[in-house]
């Protein structure tokens, strides 16, 4: 229809804007008589903002598996599973599923059934490009761009459909012609200037892949380069310009491409992609008028950054070419490891451990990563033994995981207890009180120990406190190849296919530092490894034992997860800490307060005037 109706110009004089409003109006016909033959009469009902948050998020496949397993159509489950969890990497049930099927239903070919191509042709792409394939990255990465450009498309005329107008009711509507116009046409030109993050965006994601579409060419310069086409290193590096023009990095390779065409061809003939200016040009010119609706007609607008530089292309390129194995005079390109963005503080390690008793064991360069460290002698023998002891008084099975007494893996049974929970039995003579105590002192003596190790210039607060066990269930551990708690982070979702740690709800994005302090080894397996962000190569392994604590940031340089129990009971504190006072445990404080009561002179119950049977 757009291409059939052109919108007219408008004249000058009385009805010269007839010509205008006729060609709008021809355009709805157009648009009228295509869509009701094809999908019916526009329906006066819309979908719950409840349902369409399920969509989104994929929710019809968790279902869709379900159903299909009643079926026995194992593959089509698996398939159901696998999109599922496409959008919802952090769903520990659907990847211990998709382990399952792959054992029951033999070699499974994973497909997501909703996968955006684009997407799809991009990470191939730069899954060559890591193994040197260049051409084979030129094609994935060409075809990626032009499925992006021709989704780009599509978004841009989904968003001329119907709009919501939340803040006033139609009937009460009063606004004039133009101001009505205006009010419709700001949500349209929004959603259309926000297709640059739907296209970057996984689905089931909030947070966009940083650098998207400039990333595209900043691959395919390199890999032109590689295949010996440098008219192509040239127009991808300037197209990559138009998004960054101070990139010091690809504005020194443009100038090497150039130096190599010197002689053959006139080098300023090579021109940046005409759809990148286009598109760029258009993105432009929609943020300047939504910043001049915003001052003239109140609308509320702040332009995120869209082209944010964090992401950069993951390969060792960054390194000066006299160190490499290209000419000494060959590209100095930007393609460091994708750089996390900075902390809002500095990272640093090495300090007191506060107690003579507690012995260094291991650094983060000797556990191959960044903020970890691994200490023995936390605890002695003995009070290991005693919170043994006050666990089998006090835990019970799913707790923390909604009474689920199989959260991980079916193959093993959760327990677990809070502080104030063993304070509460031990007011109530349930379980010794003193030993009750020593849970809570303990704890504390790791939040003070992984403050003052990893050199905090603030207070580190608990966030969550759990005393865990993880216990073999009998007659299922032949043939396991599953984890007793899957790979993951602390504080974001981690999403191996991306390779990307994404800090947005439902992750504990408040998190900052974790430590698991470690009961006893009288068990088979379950070792705490840690891992690369592809979830599988493994950069660590540490048996647990009495006494024994591992701690480490808790963000997407650290993923980590727990091999399978087999036999036996494995027992820890596990502790999450952050630097946010507004994220302070809240049984924490409350257990403070109990302690702090107790200590009152050591009074009893009754000269508190407190109920032991209250809940606390």
């Amino acid at each position: 229809c757009r291409g059939q109706v052109r919108l007219a110009a408008p004249g000058p004089g009385a009805g010269g804007d007839l010509p205008f409003f006729g060609s709008v109006l021809r355009r709805a016909g157009c648009l009228r008589s295509c869509e009701e033959p094809r999908l019916g009469a526009a329906s006066r009902h819309r979908a719950a903002e409840e349902v369409r948050a399920d969509f989104q998020r994929r929710v019809p496949y968790s279902y869709l598996q379900r159903a299909y397993i009643q079926l026995n159509k194992l593959e089509e489950a698996a398939n159901a599973a696998h999109t599922f969890f496409m959008a919802n990497p952090e769903h520990m049930e659907i990847q211990q599923d998709i382990e399952n099927y792959k054992t029951t239903a033999g070699k499974v070919s994973l497909i997501d059934r909703e996968a955006r191509q684009h997407m799809e042709d991009y990470s191939a792409g730069v899954r060559h490009y890591d193994k040197e394939e260049y051409e084979l990255a030129i094609d994935f990465l060409e075809r990626a761009l032009k499925g992006y450009y021709s989704e780009d498309e599509d978004c841009q005329i989904m968003c001329e459909g119907p709009q919501r107008f939340e803040e006033h009711e139609y009937l009460e509507y009063k606004a004039g012609l133009y101001e009505a116009i205006a009010d419709h046409y700001m949500q349209v030109l929004a959603c259309k200037h926000d297709c640059v993050r739907e296209l970057a965006t996984r689905s089931g994601r909030i947070s966009p892949i940083e650098n998207f579409l400039p990333l595209h060419y900043d691959y395919l310069q390199f890999a032109y380069y590689r295949v010996g086409d440098y008219v192509k290193a040239l127009e991808c590096a300037k197209s990559y310009l138009l998004f960054h023009p101070d990139d010091e990095d690809v504005l020194e390779n443009a100038g090497y491409y150039e130096g190599l065409l010197e002689g053959m061809m006139d080098p300023d003939t090579v021109k940046p992609r005409k759809e990148a200016k286009t598109l760029l040009r258009r993105h432009k010119l929609e943020s300047h008028l939504l910043q001049v609706a915003a001052a003239s007609l109140g609308y509320t607008y702040t332009e995120p950054n869209y082209w944010n530089r964090y992401g950069a292309r993951q390969d060792e390129h960054s390194v000066p070419s006299s160190i490499s194995s290209e000419p000494e005079d060959g590209p100095r390109l930007s393609l460091a490891k994708k750089p996390m963005p900075k902390p809002d503080r500095e990272l640093k390690e090495g300090g007191p451990l506060l107690y003579s008793d507690v012995k260094f064991v291991y650094n983060s360069q000797q556990l191959n990563g960044t903020q970890r460290v691994l200490l023995d002698n936390v605890i002695s023998e003995e009070q290991c033994r005693e919170l043994h002891r006050v666990a089998s008084g006090i835990m019970l099975a799913g707790d923390g995981y909604r009474g689920k007494t199989s959260p991980h893996t079916p193959n093993e049974r959760f327990e677990g207890a809070t502080v104030l929970k063993a304070l509460k039995y031990g007011y109530e003579g349930r379980v010794p009180l003193k030993s009750a105590r020593l849970f809570y002192d303990i704890s504390e003596k790791a939040r003070r120990i992984v403050e003052s190790y990893f050199m905090l210039n603030s207070t580190l607060y608990f966030s969550y406190t759990h005393l865990v066990c993880r216990t073999a269930l009998s007659g299922q551990q032949e043939r396991r190849n599953d984890l007793s708690h899957p790979i993951h982070a602390d504080n974001c979702l981690l999403d191996p296919e991306a390779n990307e740690c994404w800090k947005e709800p439902p992750a504990y994005t408040f998190r900052d530092y974790s430590a698991l302090l470690y009961m006893n080894a009288d068990f088979e397996g379950g070792e705490f490894i840690f891992t690369e962000m592809d979830a599988k190569t493994v950069t660590a392994s540490i048996k647990p034992k009495c006494g024994r604590m591992i701690s480490f940031s808790s963000g997407g340089e650290n993923p980590h997860g727990v091999k399978a129990v087999t036999k036996g009971q494995r027992c820890a504190v596990a502790l999450w800490f952050t630097l946010d006072p507004l994220y302070r445990e809240l049984e924490r404080i409350q257990a403070d307060e109990v302690i702090a009561m107790l200590d009152q002179e050591h009074l009893g119950p009754s000269e508190m005037n407190i109920n032991p049977k209250d809940e606390l």
